[in-house]
């Protein structure tokens, strides 16, 4: 198959007919220059899955293999902090539980708790440093309080079919282990997000509490880093624009859903994208691929 074979294949999978437009018909974005940005990288061996809806309308905008199956590296965190969410809500759990942190629950990468000297903290402090900095020791506690078993059945129950949070982190993955943290679909992730902002994933009172912590995300480096938004201050809205977002990176993985509200209109989106992570040029063009989608975003909202 020529490369211009497999663009136009992937072309004819783009789903929306991308003519967001402004009032009196002015064009505001058509999703064109992220389209091509993900078709370079298509074109050089990545996978890429993409998706892109009006949180209005739930009309998609931008869609690209959006069923595929992709691993997310930490997106699937996202399904612990529902499910904590949920069991405080039914106050099985209470935001003032103390959790101790164990040797088994200690890894490496991301994260502040590993830093630091407290060996216990607080549920909801805990939910907190795994939204704001995807603390993997704080979702391994997490996860050992509430059950992998837990956070599946959850998923479930949010008819997520495509999405899911597979294991623990661990800082190496044996033959006996999930081969991936998380995996996920574009289609199914952006859903998901939608929901949470609009207060539909478990209720409202779940969604609130999951979108708080979301909001806190200090990680603005791949698609979100188009909103120009202060990654450490962003909880209220800074020019008209407003984020929840959770990512996910890992050797060849790169992975973002969120939802970005702006004073015309507010999306939900997911991008991931998997490469050969061989030479820093192939990552830094996949970080310019999302922020370029970003920016397709941010002249729709704004």
């Amino acid at each position: 198959m020529t490369a211009a074979q497999t663009e136009s294949g992937r072309r004819a999978r783009l789903r929306g007919d991308g003519s967001a437009r402004h009032r009196g018909d002015q064009v505001r974005s058509d999703f064109s220059a992220g389209f091509t940005a993900l078709a370079h990288l298509a074109l050089t061996g990545a996978q890429v899955s993409a998706r892109v809806i009006d949180l209005k309308s739930g009309r998609a905008l931008f869609s690209v293999d959006d069923h595929v199956v992709l691993p997310t590296a930490h997106v699937g965190k996202v399904l612990l902090l529902v499910e904590v969410a949920a069991r405080l809500d039914a106050a099985v759990q209470s935001k003032f539980d103390l959790l101790d942190r164990t040797p088994d629950d200690l890894v490496g990468d991301s994260g502040v708790w590993q830093y630091l000297h407290a060996p216990s903290l607080p549920l909801t402090d805990l939910a907190a440093l795994v939204a704001a900095t995807s603390d993997n020791l704080a979702t391994n506690v997490l996860l050992r309080s509430v059950g992998l078993d837990a956070v599946r059945a959850r998923a479930e129950e949010l008819g997520l079919k495509r999405t899911a949070l597979l294991d623990k982190v661990r800082d190496r993955r044996g033959p006996d282990d999930a081969p991936q943290l998380s995996v996920g679909s574009a289609a199914e992730l952006t859903t998901l997000f939608a929901r949470i902002a609009r207060g539909e994933a478990v209720n409202r009172a779940v969604s609130s509490r999951v979108s708080d912590w979301l909001a806190l995300n200090a990680d603005l480096s791949m698609v979100a880093s188009a909103f120009a938004l202060d990654p450490l201050a962003h909880v209220r809205s800074d020019h008209g624009l407003s984020l929840l977002n959770k990512t996910g990176a890992d050797r060849g993985i790169r992975s973002e859903a969120g939802v970005l509200r702006g004073p015309r209109a507010s999306v939900a989106y997911t991008v991931t994208i998997t490469f050969e992570d061989d030479r820093h040029t192939a990552r830094l063009g996949v970080l310019n691929a999302m922020r370029t989608i970003g920016l397709d975003i941010l002249e729709y909202v704004h």
